[in-house]
């Protein structure tokens, strides 16, 4: 499983709105910056995460972005979904399913792995990784660098 740089910088964004704290939009390009990540393709992954429900906007000046649920109700992988990060370990885990399934003597292996991924960041909400904001796991986690399991 890799995750990927849309993933990456999902994730980033979303924390760092929800640092915001505020009950004001913020801008997309205050995001951007304090992230740098272009605005143009924040603005792609933002979309995505409007569509799904995690954020809303408002136009016009004053206008930006804001949580739609509350941290707690956010998971990773409701980020990871709504930007179309795939969270499969194996190609055989994907949304096609596998022809050898029924006769792969290593389904089991690639079955449980991909359960135990998908059930950890189903439990990992924007809440938790707010609260550990300050451990260096998260600089780990949202330095920029490619997460590989």
């Amino acid at each position: 499983m890799r995750v990927t740089t849309k993933g990456r910088y999902a994730l980033r964004a979303i924390t760092n709105l929800a640092l915001a704290a505020s009950d004001k939009p913020i801008p997309i390009k205050q995001i951007a910056g304090d992230e740098e990540i272009s605005p143009e393709f924040l603005e792609q992954i933002f979309f995505r995460m409007k569509k799904s429900g995690i954020i809303s906007s408002v136009r016009g000046p004053g206008g930006g972005f804001m949580l739609d649920r509350a941290p707690e109700d956010i998971s990773v992988k409701d980020i990871f979904d709504a930007v179309g990060e795939g969270l499969e370990i194996s190609p055989c885990m994907g949304e096609d399913e596998c022809e050898r399934a029924e006769n792969c003597s290593v389904y089991g292996v690639w079955q449980e792995a991909s359960d135990l991924i998908v059930s950890y960041f189903e439990g990992l909400s924007l809440r938790r990784i707010m609260d550990m904001n300050e451990s260096p796991a998260l600089d780990s986690l949202m330095s920029g660098r490619e997460i590989s399991v």
